[in-house]
């Protein structure tokens, strides 16, 4: 046992986790607070800046399933290259316009290069992000993935606040100069990623026989990723035999069946174990499959797909859409009936909200790994039930938004949406292998990671055109500090001043939406938890026999 304990923590495998958290740790910086000074220099309206930030999520999201088959076939190498290239040139063309602002309106043209260069930062941190988790997950065994994949995936959240505060101390106050942090320093991760991200095999395995936990390992069995119980019973079993007795043959079968690709897919529980008679002794034993293996147009045909597509577009829609507005957020509430607005202090408020948020999304993504372990190993339920937590979470920070009048107490509401937002994106990908199977988790992984363009770009419109609405009401008589804010050079036909009235009728919208996922999530796990209590008793049945 200590030479696999020593070989799983060797010194490759420790260099390759420690590449991917930094390569992680530079993909996510779509989050980076910039986006009210650019519209403040560039005279944006909020409609325009997230069409802007929705174009980075786009990048992430919609090249998903690209980059997932290109790691899972060709490894992290082109990837790399890509993100390398992507963020330089997307960063630093983004600091080009913003050096050069703009007298008026900006032109249709700069506006389109603004879109495409947030788009390439976010096709970037996408490569980035598939390499760190595809890597990690297939070079860990299943009793330590969903604490791994939650430390690699806590760098993606830990990436805006790491790079704001380096940008922050070296260059106070200079936007210009945090876009060139961003364009230099998230691509010397990747380069060094080219080095030392590589997938490490595991090491071989000793026989472990659990009813709840099933078989974890064996010398010529690879371990199985499915989340559920997978039996291993020999024939004319007796207090004298042993339960796994090498002389008879044996054969392995998942708790999920997938059928044909002809047939409609659905992970189902199937019968656990088949005997065949002892003059067959001299047999080797051979697995049928390593657990589920659903990819590709099966992925599409099992509803198990659509059930965790329907949940991930709720949550990270929600938080995709208060992400990209809280610095407008705490700008309404910090200029509500404040006749002494300091155009620096609302900054300062604006970055505090970033750095709560980026930090508690860091703290939940590894929080939600090491709960997903003791709930699967300890409690014996299957990891989905997560997702409940996640929603709770959720829905708890919608209500705190929504009842927030004071800057000042933004924060509490920020941490909660951060610890949820991080937990759902830290927990996802391990469901992800649970119900489909490790072999295509880049690629299974992209397609679910299609979920948050759809609430993301509903919910982030939904809440620019409500703060849009608003603009129109202001004026100075209604407004005492909107006459300093046109001497500060804020453009104030795009800012609301009208505090929680501007964008409290969205939270009520997302509320409903992550209590609609918090419903489906308590659904999912029942059924998990059913699924597998049924393979327990049918392996009991087929011992009796």
């Amino acid at each position: 046992m200590e030479p696999q304990s020593s070989t799983l923590f060797s010194a490759p495998r420790m260099l390759t986790l420690v590449g991917s958290i930094l390569v992680s740790l530079s993909s996510g910086t779509n989050y980076v607070p910039y986006a009210p000074q650019l519209g403040a220099r560039l005279l944006l309206s909020h409609t325009q800046l997230n069409v802007i930030g929705l174009a980075g999520n786009v990048g992430v999201y919609l090249s998903g399933p690209i980059w997932g088959r290109v790691v899972d076939s060709k490894g992290p190498r082109i990837p790399l290259i890509s993100a390398f290239t992507c963020l330089l040139v997307g960063y630093l063309g983004i600091k080009r316009i913003y050096d050069d602002g703009a007298e008026t309106a900006i032109s249709s043209m700069h506006l389109v290069i603004l879109i495409a260069c947030s788009f390439m930062t976010g096709l970037a941190g996408n490569a980035g992000l598939a390499v760190a988790m595809n890597t990690t997950a297939k070079s860990f065994p299943e009793t330590s993935r969903g604490t791994i994949t939650g430390l690699v995936l806590s760098g993606f959240g830990l990436s805006a606040f790491f790079f704001a505060t380096v940008a922050s101390i070296a260059f106070p106050g200079d936007t210009s100069a945090l876009l060139f942090v961003l364009g230099l320093g998230t691509t010397m991760p990747m380069l060094l990623g080219l080095v030392i991200v590589r997938q490490i095999p595991l090491p071989p395995l000793s026989t472990t026989l659990s009813i709840e936990g099933g078989v974890h390992g064996r010398e010529e069995y690879q371990p199985i990723p499915s989340g559920d119980a997978a039996l291993f019973i020999s024939g004319n079993n007796s207090s004298h035999t042993s339960l796994l007795d090498p002389t008879e043959h044996i054969h392995e079968a998942s708790n999920y069946h997938v059928p044909e690709p002809s047939t409609a897919v659905e992970l189902v529980p199937d019968r656990i174990v088949s005997r065949r008679s002892s003059s067959r002794s001299t047999s080797r034993a051979k697995p049928v499959h390593d657990g589920p293996n659903v990819y590709g147009k099966q992925l599409w045909l099992t509803p198990d797909f659509y059930l965790i597509f329907i949940i991930m577009s709720l949550l990270s829609g929600t938080g995709l859409m208060y992400i990209n507005n809280v610095g407008s957020i705490s700008q309404a509430l910090y200029a509500k009936g404040n006749p002494n607005y300091d155009e620096l202090e609302a900054s300062r408020w604006q970055a505090a909200q970033v750095s709560t948020l980026s930090v508690c999304n860091f703290a939940g993504r590894i929080l939600i790994g090491l709960i997903a372990d003791l709930i699967r190993f300890r409690l014996r339920l299957p990891r989905v039930y997560c997702f409940c937590i996640v929603s709770t979470l959720f829905v708890v920070s919608q209500l705190s938004a929504i009842s927030v009048n004071d800057v000042a107490h933004l924060w509490k509401a920020t941490a909660l949406l951060g610890l949820a937002y991080g937990s759902l994106f830290g927990i996802a990908p391990t469901i992800v292998i649970d119900w489909f199977g490790l072999s295509h988790l880049s690629e299974n992984w992209g397609f679910v990671s299609l979920s948050p363009l759809v609430g993301g770009n509903i919910f982030s419109l939904m809440f620019g055109h409500n703060l849009d609405s608003h603009n129109s009401n202001d004026d100075t008589r209604t407004h005492p500090s909107l006459s300093l804010i046109r001497r500060g050079g804020v453009p104030s036909d795009h800012q609301c001043f009208d505090g929680r009235n501007c964008y409290v009728s969205s939270l009520y919208v997302t509320a409903t939406a992550c209590l609609i996922a918090l419903g489906l999530s308590v659904w999912a796990g029942i059924r998990d938890q059913r699924k597998t209590e049924e393979a327990k008793r049918e392996v009991i049945w087929d011992a009796d026999e």
